[in-house]
This record gives C-alpha cells, sequence and structure tokens, in this order.
C-alpha cells in the first residue's frame, strides 16, 4: 500500500510525555509517535486492532515483543482520564504477558512505539510496518496464519532477545547523557551547534531549533551520520513566536515522547550606543533575548512538569545560555545587556516556581567566544561592528579589538565551547543548585 504520514492529533502532547514516564521504571525509555495510512485500518476499534493482536513473522517477536497494548479512548476522553486508562491497562498486560509493551495502539490515533534507544524504536516502527504490510496482503492469499503459543514460545527466549538488544541498541558505550532528549535552540552553527554535538555525543537524542533551515538540516545529516543508537532532529524555530516554539515541542514529543533537557541559546546581538541605538533595532533584541526565554521556558516547563507527575524522582532541566554581559554592564553594548540581566532574573524566577517539580533552572554565562561566527564573521561579527563603533579606544582594525579583549581576560584567552560544555554538563549532573547564574570567563568576571 501507498504510505501517506497522516496529522497527528494535538492532545498527544498531553499525553505522550506520561506514558513515555510510565513506561520508564529502571531506565528512561524513548518513545516514537507514527500515524500513517498503513497503520490507521488498524486503530479503529477493537475489531480492527484484533487483526494484528497476535504475530505472524518472528522478527515482530523478537524486536517488537509477541502481544501490543491496545488503549480504547473516545472522543470526549480528557487527557488525564486516557493516562489513568493506560496505567490499569498497563498493569493487566504486565501481569499477563510478564513484560511492559513496546508498541501501544492508541484508539483513532496512532501507534506508540518505546524502546531503549532511538535506534531501537526506529528498528521496531520498521519491523511493525513491515508485519502490517505483510498483513495487508495476506487477506490475497487466503489469509493471515498467525503463530501459535508453542512458536512464539520458543522464539521469545531470552537468547533471541538478548541478540535483539545487541543488534538494535548498537555498540556504543553509555554517554554521560545517554537516551536523554535535548532540544537546543540557536542550534545551526557556533555554541548552539557545538552544545548540540557535544551532547549528541554524549548519548542525547538532539532537536536542533533554528530559523535556519538550510545549516540546520546540514547539521541533522551530519550528526545522523554517526550511525549512532540516538538521533539528532531539526525543526525550523522561531523562539519569538509561541506558535513556533509550542511546533517545536509537539515535534520533539512525536519524535521522542518527552523531553529532558532544553537550552535555550538563541539570541541575537546589535552593539551600538544611546546615539545609534534605534527603538526598533532595541524591541527586536529584546523580544528574541528576553522574551524569547521566556516563551520557550513556559512551553518547555509544562511538558517538564508533566511528566514529573508520572516519574517523581526524575529530575530535569532548563538551561539559559547567557553571557558575562549578564553579569556586567557592557559599554555601547545595552541592549544585550540589558536583554542578558533580565534573562538571570527569570532564571532565578523560575527556579523556585518550578524545583518543586524537579526541574532545575540554571544560566551558563560564558565570556567572548572570540573563534564563533558572533565575533569572527566578516561583514557582521562583533569584532566589525565594535570597531566601527569605536567601542576600542585607539583600534584601527579588527585584530586590534581582538588583542584588546584577550588582555581583558586573566586566561589571555576566549571562551571554548570545551569550556561552556564543562559548566553545562555539571549543571545536569548535579541534583541540588537551581536559579544560579554560572560565569565561564576565563576570571574575566569574578562573583562577589
Amino acid at each position: 500500500p501507498d504510505l501517506q504520514q497522516l496529522q497527528a492529533n494535538p492532545f498527544i502532547a498531553e499525553v505522550l510525555p506520561a506514558i513515555r514516564m510510565i513506561l520508564s521504571e529502571n531506565q528512561v525509555k524513548v518513545t516514537r509517535f507514527i500515524n500513517n495510512s498503513l497503520v490507521a485500518p488498524y486503530y479503529a476499534d477493537k475489531a480492527s486492532y484484533e487483526k494484528i493482536s497476535s504475530p505472524f513473522i518472528p522478527d515482530q517477536i523478537v524486536y517488537c515483543k509477541a502481544k501490543s497494548l491496545f488503549l480504547e479512548i473516545s472522543g470526549t476522553d480528557t487527557a488525564e482520564k486516557i493516562i489513568d486508562s493506560f496505567k490499569s491497562a498497563l498493569d493487566q498486560f504486565n501481569k499477563k504477558y510478564n513484560y511492559l509493551p513496546k508498541i501501544i495502539i492508541l484508539q483513532g490515533t496512532g501507534v506508540v512505539i518505546a524502546d531503549e534507544s532511538s535506534h531501537s524504536t526506529d528498528i521496531d516502527a520498521d519491523v511493525f510496518e513491515d508485519f502490517l504490510k505483510i498483513r495487508f496482503y495476506s487477506d490475497n492469499f487466503g489469509g493471515p496464519k498467525f503463530l501459535n503459543e508453542r512458536e512464539i514460545a520458543f522464539i521469545d527466549n531470552w537468547e533471541v532477545e538478548n541478540y535483539r538488544r545487541k543488534v538494535s541498541t548498537g555498540k556504543n558505550g553509555r554517554g554521560r547523557v545517554e537516551n536523554k532528549i535535548a532540544v537546543i535552540t540557536g542550534a545551526a552553527q557556533g555554541f548552539g551547534a557545538g552544545i548540540a554535538e557535544n551532547l549528541f555525543n554524549e548519548g542525547a537524542n538532539i532537536v536542533i531549533a533554528d530559523l535556519n533551515e538550510t545549516t540546520g538540516k546540514a547539521f541533522e545529516s551530519k550528526l545522523n551520520g554517526n550511525k549512532k543508537k540516538n538521533k539528532a532532529l531539526f525543526v525550523k524555530t522561531d523562539v519569538s513566536n509561541p506558535e513556533s516554539v509550542q511546533n517545536l515541542l509537539f515535534e520533539t514529543i512525536k519524535e521522542f515522547g518527552g523531553l529532558d533537557i532544553f537550552i535555550s541559546n538563541a539570541g541575537i546581538l546589535r552593539a551600538g550606543g544611546l546615539d545609534v541605538m534605534d527603538p526598533k533595532t532595541f524591541e527586536i533584541m529584546t523580544k528574541v533575548n528576553y522574551i524569547g526565554y521566556f516563551i520557550c521556558a513556559k512551553y518547555a516547563s509544562h511538558v517538564l512538569e508533566l511528566q514529573s507527575k508520572y516519574k517523581k524522582d526524575y529530575f530535569t532541566d532548563i538551561i539559559q545560555i547567557n553571557s558575562k554581559s549578564g553579569l556586567k554592564g557592557s559599554n555601547k553594548n545595552f541592549a544585550y545587556a540589558g536583554g542578558k540581566f533580565g534573562g538571570i532574573g527569570l532564571t532565578q524566577s523560575f527556579a523556585m516556581e518550578l524545583m518543586p517539580f524537579k526541574i532545575k533552572v540554571n544560566s551558563v554565562c560564558p565570556g567572548n567566544f572570540l573563534d564563533g561566527p558572533l565575533w569572527s564573521d566578516p561583514e557582521k561579527g562583533l569584532f566589525v561592528q565594535y570597531l566601527k563603533a569605536g567601542k576600542v579606544p585607539g583600534a584601527k582594525t579588527v585584530e586590534d579589538v581582538r588583542r584588546f579583549y584577550e588582555n581583558q581576560v586573566p586566561a589571555k584567552r576566549g571562551c571554548t565551547i570545551k569550556d561552556v560544555m564543562k559548566a553545562v554538563f555539571y549543571i545536569i549532573d548535579q541534583e541540588y543548585e537551581t536559579g544560579q547564574a554560572v560565569p565561564v570567563t576565563g576570571g574575566q568576571i569574578m562573583l562577589s
């Protein structure tokens, strides 16, 4: 049959993060939602589901387990009622079969696939869809012949399961953020891309949120080309637009099932003193750097709070990539510094509100990333902007501006991605500190 993707019901954004946490007993799972013309004929009602309720290919048992769970949903059910129904159905399923399902059919909605990694869910989805294709064509060849209980028991033994695990989870060791789901805004290049790549290399599933579609998709392909068991996903996003950020979270939930780390990194910088800064530029910078952080935290925290309700001992993170300019005023750069100062105020306030849900909220305040595009771009970089704005007295070249900023740092160099990642990993690893603005400035800013 021709495979067509079907629209996902918006209510899954309220349901899937809860399902993911409920299924995550000793290890946090990754889930994936699929809804297409192949699965649609079998989720309409219980009678439709019965046509695929038993396996008739060995791979289905090996990768997807012998039995799936069908969750009955009516058109008037609230998300909370659906979740309660799932908990009850899961308990009955587990008592009957002594394992958790990997395939959950949501009536009238779609299919949730749950496993130990994104790579595993992809394999499970491929096997399950192959099974559905065979089921579709079997009616033309005398109907399906399901495997009997003896055949299922022979296939579904621990040796096969052990083999499946080796194949589907890959050969990678466990990273520091293994299996976590991380969204990074402004991640197509610069600091954001560096943070995303480091988290990806440590086992996280990465969502690259950026307005630059060409660069973002190329970066997605680069990361996924590493053939790891985790995955990168690009979602075009404008952090200053609430609908765009809501879509970002929706796409994240469809692909991975929830969220563990949200890094608000997207920002813009236009230097200039009071005599040259126009109100429109000031407004745009405030909208992206300050209001954008609020919008991201608002919608990310909703997902994280929902997960906390169903796994109370699980800590998650909202991290703002701030700046040393959020700790000390910046000459002829007040629009940027003001937004960053305000960002720390938001971080402290969010932290007090969200810690009861085990959501830590912290800022990282890097020094100058002198080798990144923000500074080094030959046309719009800060070296060029500061030279034109006369921010560095006596500077005649871009090199003069660079030396000026290097000499302000006791470490005599700019900040690097490696420096920032040590702070990011510290924030994620620990479960006690929240509301902090962590400086990474080489000693240029010393807290008192």
